[in-house]
């Protein structure tokens, strides 16, 4: 009996000794991966800060120039903390402008982003959206705001776009003129709105919305619109690079003869066809002018560019093949004087509106 608890004890004190030996087992892994503690927010917003409140644009409204959103200013959460700020501005869901880090510009408890002008379409519906940053942390995104872009005014390369019943034009004016919620209203002969294009436009159009420019009017051989070469308003009639669109007043022996002419640096003049029309002073006319080298044409429609063509004429190939290539590109609503005086320059009277002057097809503008 004594032997039997003896070799007992003795294979329990192996037994002990052996488990002493081995060495801890390691726990298994888990078969999932654990998620890190970023202290990230559900949206993904890391910045502890106030998320900005859109004040406007908002509700889809129709802004003008400048484009400025604006927005109020995010504060900390745990402390004081001075963010910057991340404007972007969206076309369905692509971002056509994204401002990066930006300070803004501050003013009370807002805080304000101007967007460029050519970074979006005109007249083009858009949504926006503002949140802090701060340190490669990101605050909560805004709600979105709405609005549609401006209408579109500007002298862009080759391009001119002057909606004018916004008030404004891009051109410059000189003489007397009136501005009306129709356009701007030519008053003298010497009254006409000056285009400096950037880049020359050597192929293209100049199309234009004229009202109340008729045979009644006080003038000659009196233009409707004009181009030639910069860098100064010379005298137009003698340029190396004239083009004018002609109505000719109530002094010539046929008012209301329509004409155009057009000089492309190589000394020979161009003449469309002349033909007299009755205009009505109440309504509008789309004036039309079309060029590329050796080639030139003057349409006028009824009520607009869809409208019934009252004249359509043009000069042949034959009559030359040098381009119109002048080395500074002004173009005008109306015309400055040139040597045979006053009559024989702005047709006064008329009012314009929508003005294109570029390579393309002429764009679409929204009457407002």
């Amino acid at each position: 009996m004594i032997r039997k608890v003896l070799i007992s004890t003795a294979a329990c004190v192996l037994a002990a000794m052996v488990a002493c030996s081995k060495s801890p087992t390691t726990p298994a892994s888990p078969t999932g991966s654990t998620p890190s503690d970023s202290g990230a927010a559900a949206d993904g917003s890391t910045l502890k800060v106030t998320t900005p409140t859109l004040v406007s644009p908002v509700g889809g409204a129709q802004i003008t120039d400048p484009i400025v959103l604006i927005s109020t200013r995010s504060t900390g959460k745990f402390g004081d903390v001075a963010p910057s700020y991340q404007f972007q501005v969206r076309s369905g869901s692509t971002v056509v402008y994204d401002s990066g880090a930006t300070a803004g510009t501050p003013s009370g408890n807002n805080v304000s982003q101007t967007v460029p002008s050519a970074s979006l379409n005109p007249d083009t519906a858009y949504s926006w959206r503002v949140r802090a940053v701060a340190q490669g942390q990101n605050g909560s995104w805004s709600a979105d705001g709405s609005f549609k872009s401006p209408v579109g005014a500007f002298i862009r390369g080759n391009e001119v776009r002057d909606p004018i019943t916004i008030g404004r034009t891009v051109g410059e004016i000189r003489g007397p003129v009136q501005f009306t919620p129709d356009g701007i209203k030519l008053l003298a002969h010497e009254s006409h709105v000056l285009y400096r294009i950037p880049v020359t436009l050597n192929a293209g159009q100049f199309s234009v919305m004229i009202k109340g420019a008729d045979e009644g009017s006080e003038g000659d051989k009196s233009k409707v619109f004009s181009m030639q070469e910069g860098p100064e308003e010379n005298d137009i009639t003698t340029d190396d690079y004239r083009m004018t669109a002609e109505l000719r007043g109530n002094i010539y022996p046929q008012p209301g003869t329509i004409s155009c002419r057009i000089i492309m640096g190589d000394a020979v003049s161009r003449d469309c066809g002349r033909s007299q029309k009755n205009f009505d002073s109440n309504r509008w006319y789309f004036w039309s002018f079309t060029w590329d080298t050796g080639n030139a044409r003057l349409q006028v429609r009824l009520d607009g560019p869809t409208g019934q063509v009252i004249y359509d004429s043009g000069v042949e190939p034959a009559h030359g093949t040098h381009p119109y290539r002048p080395e500074q590109h002004f173009a005008y609503l109306g015309a400055p004087a040139g040597r045979a005086g006053p009559n024989d320059a702005t047709l006064p009277g008329g009012t314009y509106k929508e003005v294109y002057i570029g390579p393309g097809p002429r764009p679409v503008f929204t009457e407002r």
